[in-house]
């Protein structure tokens, strides 16, 4: 398939407030595209939405939802129907980790977690890449992580999680294949957002020292979605990292992993 083409096109962007979500906003009304935002903080999301329009000049909705909730999917593609956007690309974002021992993470949170960064992505892609599909023509970039490539105590079920998101993003963009439609998978490492903020863990040295501003890895990812690629790790270091992690047995994955995120 060629190269992706999103002027005047609409892009749905899910965790759009702050961090990645809105550095791939960003970077998409770059290129031309229209723009469906959506998270939880409304006064943010207006934020953002109003900063794109005014240095881009391309339409932006926002859709204030908590993607959370198990039926916040349909929800939010019957409401973006409704509103007569017909979206091009979905930007899977929306997500959250959570730190802290296996046994004592509270199910609670831990659910919410996989609830969001499982399964609703599961069927947010679904919902969108039929309509996409039928049209013969769509892309889809799902957010994993460079923790997706091996087991992580600390991050035990949130690495899980996202080496699902890893490995569904492959099987989907090959059921996809020929049809007009693909899916993109980005691995990012640390990353300058609010993300160790939300999952409750101090910045370690490792975070230091690999750390990436979240233009970067926005501009690397859409990239990425633009020239149809299957997946993408963001930065050498986390492509070092992946890489080694495929060459070493899982006792050895799993004992480095713990080593660089212990506190």
């Amino acid at each position: 398939m060629s190269r992706i083409n999103v002027s005047g096109k609409t892009a749905l962007v899910t965790g759009a407030s702050s961090g990645l979500g809105a550095e791939f906003a960003r970077e998409l009304a770059g290129r031309g595209a229209d723009l469906v935002l959506v998270a939880r903080r409304a006064e943010a999301l207006e934020r953002v939405a109003d900063e794109i329009k005014s240095q881009h000049g391309v339409e932006v909705s926002t859709v204030a939802m908590d993607l959370g909730t198990a039926d916040a999917p349909q929800a939010l593609h019957d409401r973006v129907v409704a509103d007569g956007h017909n979206v091009a690309v979905l930007i899977n974002n929306a997500g959250f980790g959570v730190f802290g021992d296996a046994l004592d993470i509270p199910w609670e949170r831990e659910n919410a977690m996989l609830q969001l960064d499982i399964v609703n992505l599961v069927h947010l892609s679904k919902l969108f890449a039929r309509t996409m599909k039928a049209r013969g023509d769509g892309a889809i970039l799902q957010i994993a992580s460079s923790g997706a490539y091996q087991p992580s105590p600390g991050y035990a079920s949130y690495a899980a999680a996202k080496a699902f998101v890893l490995s569904y993003g492959y099987a989907l963009d090959y059921e996809l294949k020929g049809t007009g439609v693909s899916c993109t998978v980005l691995s990012p490492g640390v990353t300058a957002t609010e993300f160790l903020q939300v999952s409750g863990q101090d910045k370690t040295w490792y975070h230091k020292l690999t750390m990436m501003q979240a233009p970067q890895v926005a501009r690397i990812g859409i990239n990425a979605l633009l020239a149809r690629r299957g997946s993408v790790v963001a930065g050498w270091m986390n492509k070092l990292a992946a890489h080694s992690a495929r060459l070493n047995p899982s006792s050895v994955q799993t004992a480095v992993a713990h080593r660089v995120m212990k506190n």
